[in-house]
C-alpha cells in the first residue's frame, strides 16, 4: 500500500543501496534517528538484520514474517559501509547468486576495499565476512536481488576465486560442484586473461584438473 510506504518511510530510506539503512544515514532526516528507526521496526516497516543495520520490508510483507536473503542482506550491509560500487559479492556467495549453489548458506562473503571485522546477523545464525581486495579490478556484473541490484563477480572470476580459496566461507563441500557448473558458463579466453592479470594461474590449473577429473 502507498500509505505504508509513504507514511512510514522517508524517501531517503527507499533510495539507499539495496534498501539498507543505518541510523547515521538518517541524521539529516531525523533529529534522533535511533528512536525513529526503533519505531519503524516496531511498525514492521524496517527489519533489523544486524546490529545497526536495517532493511526495508516489502510493503506486501509488512505485518508478516519476512527474512531477506543472506547474500542480498550482506550486500546491503557492505554497500552501506563502502558504497554500492565498492562492495562486490564474491566466492561462495557469488556462486549462490549465480545459481551454482542451491542450498542456503550460513556465511556471506563480500569483497571490499578495506579491512572489516565479520558482522554477525541478528535475525539468523549467519555472518557476513569481508575480504579486502581491489574491487576496481574484479570482473563483476550487476545482478538483481529482491532488495535491488548488487555487484557480483562474473562466472569466470568466481571460478578462480573458489579455486584459489575453497575454504573461504565454510562451504567446501559445495565448491567443487559450483566450480564445475560455473566453468561450463565461462568464456575460456576471459578465464585465462583474468588468471594472468590477477596471478591466479595456479587456481586456473586446479580448475581445469578438477573439471577434467
Amino acid at each position: 500500500m502507498n500509505q505504508r510506504r509513504g507514511a512510514q518511510l522517508p524517501s531517503e530510506v527507499w533510495h539507499r543501496p539495496l534498501r539498507t539503512v543505518r541510523p547515521q544515514d538518517l541524521a539529516g532526516v531525523y533529529a534522533q534517528p535511533r528512536p525513529e528507526i526503533a519505531r519503524l521496526v516496531e511498525q514492521g516497516a524496517l527489519h533489523r538484520v544486524a546490529h545497526g543495520y536495517y532493511v526495508v520490508v516489502p510493503p506486501e510483507y509488512v505485518g508478516r514474517n519476512w527474512l531477506p536473503g543472506l547474500e542480498a542482506a550482506a550486500a546491503g550491509i557492505a554497500s552501506s559501509i563502502y558504497g554500492a560500487d565498492r562492495a562486490v559479492v564474491m566466492g561462495i556467495s557469488a556462486a549462490r547468486l549465480l545459481g551454482a549453489i542451491p542450498r542456503a548458506l550460513a556465511t556471506a562473503v563480500l569483497a571490499v576495499p578495506g579491512q572489516h571485522r565479520p558482522i554477525v546477523l541478528a535475525d539468523r545464525p549467519a555472518q557476513v565476512r569481508f575480504v579486502r581486495r581491489d574491487t576496481d579490478v574484479l570482473d563483476a556484473e550487476r545482478v538483481e536481488t529482491p532488495l535491488g541490484a548488487t555487484l557480483v563477480t562474473t562466472p569466470e572470476q568466481t571460478v578462480l576465486d573458489l579455486a584459489h580459496r575453497p575454504g573461504l566461507g565454510n562451504a567446501e563441500t559445495e565448491v567443487r560442484s559450483a566450480i564445475a557448473t560455473l566453468y561450463l558458463r565461462s568464456d575460456p579466453v576471459r578465464l585465462a586473461e583474468l588468471a594472468a592479470d590477477q596471478r591466479l594461474g595456479a587456481a586456473l590449473r586446479r580448475v581445469r584438473s578438477a573439471v577434467e577429473a
